[in-house]
């Protein structure tokens, strides 16, 4: 079978981030199916970026067969990205025609998060008689209108909604990654039946052993001497992941408490995260680490820590990378986010509590600092036994292409 997967911001283990589509293609090549991905030459989100000079120049990587669009740099959010978007799906609709004669595809997948390029891969399909799929990561417009304050009159805005309301229509499956967003998409022309949730995943790539910097070592060593439970974040500092309220609350947890707290990442809130818990002494700032040390981090903690601002955009649902990787971990994890029905929620792998509420954040700490050693660890088992079973990403292809009817 050919598959075409359309992802401006495509990486790959070369390049960086976005992981998600290469990963599933890498496992739709081991099941012998012909994999093209076709993506921008430049990303914001990429650690290195592919030497395109011509558009469709072709790379091969591990099997892989990437279609380079040549689209301009930009610097950051603004009018330099909504330039490179359009010149991606501009270029795209024009050479369709090619793609469609030379990859030919059976099953397109789309999942570029802006919707825009549900056109070009909507052609494609039409002309090759190929299943349409677009994934949903994230709900654009409604994203950048609710957390950038941007009026669904705003031309870009306008034009988003209107590509999302045509991928809803056109689209013969929606995979979301967001597990409550049936409804909303239901609201704007899917059909019911086309919805299917399917969160994120890993690679056994990510599992790669990597051991901790000696400082990090150190200090674990220092803390499990004093026989200290740990309460472990790893991510970025960024508002987004309210660790403002995680300091608040461990303010409010019981003097006697043993328990001590410590986080590995970087990011804009670092200065100010320090600067509020300066006068804590259970609080410990690491630097951020490699992705491959990041599951030694984590088997040094005993329990783990997500957070997430207070947003009706998490009512429809959350992705967050590091649930997968605290689950993998086998530890139970206080999951601080407005997400009904989460993950940890529905495997039990932890406790769940509204975002940015103190209280209820350092309840939920105590309760899992006081349990028994035993009790911790079935609790976080159960993560580690559903992420195992379910989330590898070689499971998610397959599930995939069991869920749209082909093979």
């Amino acid at each position: 079978m050919n598959i075409l997967i359309i992802n401006h911001y495509i990486g790959s283990s070369l390049y960086g981030m976005d992981y998600r589509q290469y990963y599933l293609a890498k496992e739709w090549v081991k099941l012998g199916h012909e994999v093209t991905i076709l993506g921008a030459s430049f990303s914001h989100l990429r650690i290195h970026q592919p030497e395109v000079s011509i558009d469709l120049q072709e790379e091969l990587v591990e099997g892989i067969r990437y279609r380079w669009i040549n689209t301009p740099k930009y610097q950051a959010s603004g009018i330099g990205r909504i330039l490179n978007i359009l010149v991606f799906v501009i270029k795209s609709m024009f050479y369709t025609g090619r793609i469609s004669r030379e990859v030919n595809p059976d099953f397109i997948l789309v999942a570029s998060t802006y919707v825009l390029d549900i056109y070009p891969a909507n052609r494609i399909a039409r002309k090759c008689g190929a299943k349409l799929v677009y994934e949903l990561h994230d709900l654009w417009p409604l994203s950048p209108m609710i957390i950038g304050g941007y009026s669904n009159y705003h031309p870009f805005i306008a034009l988003v909604q209107r590509a999302e309301n045509f991928a809803c229509r056109k689209s013969d499956y929606f995979i979301s990654l967001l597990g409550n967003a049936k409804d909303y998409l239901v609201s704007h022309g899917m059909k019911p039946e086309k919805f299917i949730y399917i969160p994120n995943g890993y690679s056994m790539d990510d599992l790669a052993a990597g051991s901790l910097p000696a400082e990090h070592r150190q200090l674990f060593e220092k803390l499990k001497s004093q026989s200290k439970i740990i309460v472990g974040y790893a991510g970025g500092y960024a508002p987004s992941n309210a660790l403002v309220s995680m300091i608040k609350a461990t303010r409010l947890l019981p003097a006697n408490l043993n328990v001590t707290f410590v986080l590995v990442g970087n990011g804009s809130e670092k200065e100010r995260l320090i600067e509020l818990s300066k006068d804590l002494e259970n609080i410990h700032f690491l630097p951020s680490i490699s992705k491959a040390a990041i599951p030694d981090f984590l088997s040094y903690c005993d329990i783990l820590y997500a957070g997430g601002i207070s947003s009706t955009l998490h009512n429809y649902g959350t992705a967050f990378n590091k649930v997968t990787d605290y689950m993998l971990a086998g530890k139970p994890i206080v999951f601080a986010v407005d997400d009904p029905n989460s993950l940890v929620e529905q495997v039990g792998c932890g406790l769940q509590v509204p975002a940015e509420r103190t209280e209820e954040i350092a309840s939920a700490i105590a309760h899992l600092v006081n349990l028994k050693p035993l009790e911790r660890i079935v609790i976080g088992m159960k993560g580690k036994d559903y992420a195992e079973k379910e989330l590898g990403y070689s499971s998610i292809a397959q599930k995939i292409l069991e869920s749209i009817g082909v093979q």
